[in-house]
């Protein structure tokens, strides 16, 4: 049953992640005010989860291949960092000057196949890759909070990515446990009790876009969330369900 209300809880005064840090006890220390109870989903944002996990390259370290080079000139790119995007990614689907759309080796299609050099914190030649394997750290953190506190929750790892049609980036899941990440509502029925032919709802999705909503794109320092009141527990669909296999792709 859609809720009608949902509650969207920033933790505030969220400390600086370094490597190796403990993300799952820094977490519950900071969600003590607003409380971790059945049906909650936390979101955390995918840079917390590179830097703890040491996702950084420092890129005056990098050596470009010729591949690298290449493409570096075709787009006005620095070659360590066209080196790096190529190691990330399975595919280059499109680039032009100043951009490089890519398939990550996970699956995802975004923008320098997710690497970012903003709220790095370290050198302007350090950049982040995105987390090795989200879905995995999703459920190493989902085992740990039941651990801790015992409670049935929703693990997101979220971030901003573009979209080929529209201008402006919106957050989509990175990762996912422990809830459906994708409702299937076919043959389900609609208010005129028709059964309903294509609608399969991107849920973690529209959640990771919520929690975006207040953890802000700056300097806001508010990585992880808490949703309160949507409660979608009764089974598990996995993250990878969410990207569309290449066979369904119309354009590319």
């Amino acid at each position: 049953m859609t809720p009608r209300k949902i509650e969207v809880i920033a933790l505030d005064d969220f400390p600086f992640i370094s490597p190796g840090d403990d993300l799952a006890s820094i977490i519950l220390e900071r969600s003590h005010a607003a409380g971790l109870h059945d049906g909650d989903i936390l979101v955390i944002a995918q840079k917390i989860i590179s830097k703890a996990e040491n996702r950084y390259r420092n890129l005056s370290e990098i050596n470009p291949s010729t591949e690298a080079i290449k493409l570096a000139a075709k787009t006005e790119k620095s070659p360590s960092l066209v080196e790096l995007i190529l190691q990330e990614s399975a595919e280059i689907v499109r680039h032009r000057p100043g951009l490089i759309i890519a398939r990550h080796r996970l699956g995802y299609v975004l923008a320098n196949a997710g690497i970012d050099a903003s709220n790095v914190g370290r050198t302007r030649e350090h950049v982040l890759l995105l987390p090795e394997d989200p879905n995995k750290t999703c459920r190493e953190l989902l085992q740990a909070f039941s651990n801790a506190c015992g409670a049935s929750l929703g693990i997101i790892i979220n971030d901003s990515v573009g979209r080929a049609w529209r201008r402006g980036t919106t957050s989509i899941a990175l990762g996912s446990a422990g809830f459906p990440a994708l409702l299937d509502l076919r043959e389900d029925p609609d208010l005129d009790r028709r059964p309903l032919k294509v609608s399969m709802v991107g849920l973690a999705d529209e959640l990771a876009s919520a929690a975006s909503l207040v953890q802000g794109q700056g300097n806001e320092g508010r990585p992880v969330v808490i949703i309160k009141g949507y409660d979608p527990f009764n089974f598990e669909v996995p993250e990878t369900e969410l990207t569309r296999p290449e066979n369904e792709d119309l354009f590319r």
